[in-house]
């Protein structure tokens, strides 16, 4: 295929590229390998300090032990997945960074950040049923969160409209910083209106964070921790959306081919003179010579 660099047998890991299935460096699959550890580790350590070292709260109780889960899980809903679509949407949307790159970026971004939104509103709902007494509260903050995600799932099925690849890019760009607008309303809903749920912990207009000691350390451990769980998916999900790409744009060129291959047949067939049959020509007053009986 014409511009697209050879696959020899054995290839089957993409770099992220403009285009093209390239093999992953063996540092890079080493890199992605101790991220996926390192984000393991760091999970089940906060659950371990979350659950069975750190105290209970003086109000909450035992409740307190989802601020280890929820609030990390929300930083990346909110912040690290819809920072890395909206950078990677604006450097689409600039001519000089245009590259398909960016748009499996954030769509791959834009994938996972789904997925830790839903996980945002199930979390709170799990503290906020034995806390408000309800699973759910048309609350502002709850409510604009819920928002965000159906924007996200609109995303989503957006780029599955068929269209060409730069469309489809151009128009998820634009989606996506649509979006985006919701992610500042969502952060100061609890500023902005009277609220059930609770005032920011860590991210307060002071920057002075209302956790201390060992809870505080692991709240960080959490951040860190889904962070890592981020960004390793992110890898994976960026190698998938390479194949993906490689084998959507082998599939057209293959059926290009054929269709070349067979306009060809049929304007070579439709160029060659039909042969006459005797009769027709002798019919026709053309003369026939005979040579041992043959015409």
């Amino acid at each position: 295929m014409s511009g697209m660099p050879d696959v020899t047998a054995g290839e089957t890991q993409p770099a992220m590229g403009d285009r093209g299935l390239r093999p992953w460096s063996e540092r890079t699959v080493w890199v992605v390998r101790i991220l996926g550890i390192a984000s393991l580790v760091g999970v089940a350590a906060t659950v371990w300090l979350g659950l069975w070292v750190t105290p209970p709260d003086r109000v909450q109780g035992n409740l307190v032990r989802l601020v280890y889960v929820h609030p990390a899980v929300a930083w990346i809903a909110l912040y690290v997945a819809f920072g890395t679509v909206g950078v990677a949407s604006v450097l689409w949307l600039w001519p000089r960074t245009r590259s398909s790159f960016f748009d499996r970026l954030a769509a791959s971004a834009m994938e996972i950040g789904t997925v830790f939104t839903g996980l945002t509103l199930v979390t709170g709902s799990i503290w906020g049923k034995p806390t408000w007494g309800v699973w759910w509260a048309w609350d502002a903050r709850l409510t604009s969160t819920a928002l965000l995600f159906v924007l996200q799932l609109g995303y989503l099925a957006l780029r599955r409209v068929p269209s060409d690849p730069e469309s489809r890019a151009r128009r998820s760009a634009v989606a996506a910083l649509v979006a985006a607008l919701d992610v500042p309303i969502v952060h100061f809903s609890v500023l902005w209106w009277r609220t059930l749920h609770q005032k920011a912990t860590v991210l307060t207009p002071t920057l002075s964070p209302k956790i201390h000691g060992i809870m505080a350390w692991t709240l960080l451990l959490g951040f860190v921790a889904f962070t890592l769980v981020f960004f390793w998916m992110l890898a994976v999900r960026m190698r998938s959306a390479s194949i993906e790409d490689y084998l959507d744009d082998e599939g057209m060129d293959a059926a290009l081919e054929e269709r070349w291959a067979e306009g060809s047949s049929i304007a070579a067939e439709s160029e060659e003179p039909a042969a006459a049959p005797v009769g027709t020509l002798v019919g026709a007053g053309m003369p026939a010579t005979v040579k041992g009986g043959e015409l």
